[in-house]
């Protein structure tokens, strides 16, 4: 039996995350910094233009997120395809303002996560 139990705790929102993080003491001043980063969420996106994969991916794995792409998308083959961007919810965010930065379908897209993320969180 181990001394220290690891247990995965499976939090799904940031009320979870803030709830956890008060549990076990933490600093009521570092709960809201700390919550977005315990709450990973996966968004699938359809149709996305390949190109525009390419960056999303880019700009995701510069915070250290992840994104699901066709394996054919770097040959173009194809000219749109579903993604699917993993991350934490502060991943996700800054995400959206890099996405903010480059051409206006990619602030489109931009623009529909963050939505996203408020109307789901």
């Amino acid at each position: 039996m181990s001394e220290y139990k690891p247990s995965v705790i499976n939090i799904k929102n940031l009320d979870e995350a803030r709830k956890e993080i008060k549990k076990i003491g933490s600093d009521p001043a570092s709960i809201e910094i700390m919550a977005e980063k315990a709450v990973l969420k996966t968004i699938k996106l359809n149709n996305i233009v390949l190109q525009d994969a390419i960056i999303i991916k880019q700009d995701m794995l510069s915070i250290g997120g992840e994104v699901a792409v066709p394996k054919n998308t770097f040959k173009l083959h194809e000219e749109k395809a579903d993604i699917l961007i993993i991350g934490t919810i502060k991943q996700h965010r800054e995400l959206t303002q890099k996405l903010r930065r480059h051409y206006p379908r990619l602030k489109k897209i931009a623009e529909e996560i963050n939505k996203f993320l408020k109307d789901v969180l």
